[in-house]
């Protein structure tokens, strides 16, 4: 059996419009829009889309992606996260905080913030992404 594959992390919002400016900003590209509700950002292998369920016309409310797995954006973002806010305040594992880079006690380098619209969001400088595999 062959190993699965993200291929798309969808992030609810309920506007579009500050979301993709947002993500813009934060990803240093303007991605591109898809549909009226969707707008699509390239982050190496895994495609991000933020969505908007009324830019589309569906009749759901967006949730923040609490009950998910954090995604792992691999890209070196910090200082534009600093500038736009929303970086955790939380404390974490081995009580590090967890809006600032730092080595987990997994061994990955990362930090976490919250995009506007309450998705939470792990950044993991890309060599040391703990895979469960041994290096």
């Amino acid at each position: 059996m062959s190993t699965p594959r993200v291929f798309r992390v969808i992030l609810p919002v309920d506007d579009i419009e500050p979301a993709a400016a947002f993500y813009a900003e934060l990803l240093g590209q303007s991605g591109m829009r898809v549909s009226g509700g969707r707008h699509y950002f390239r982050c190496g292998d895994v495609m991000l889309a933020v969505y908007s369920p009324k830019g589309d016309g569906d009749r759901r409310e967006p949730r923040p992606n609490w009950d998910q797995s954090i995604s792992r954006l691999m890209i070196s973002i910090y200082r534009r996260a600093q500038k736009l806010g929303g970086l955790s305040t939380h404390l974490g594992d081995g009580r590090l905080p967890m809006g600032e880079i730092a080595t987990r006690p997994w061994g990955e380098r990362s930090f976490y913030l919250s995009d506007p619209f309450g998705n939470p969001l792990c950044f993991v400088d890309s060599k040391t992404l703990f895979t469960g595999r041994p290096s």
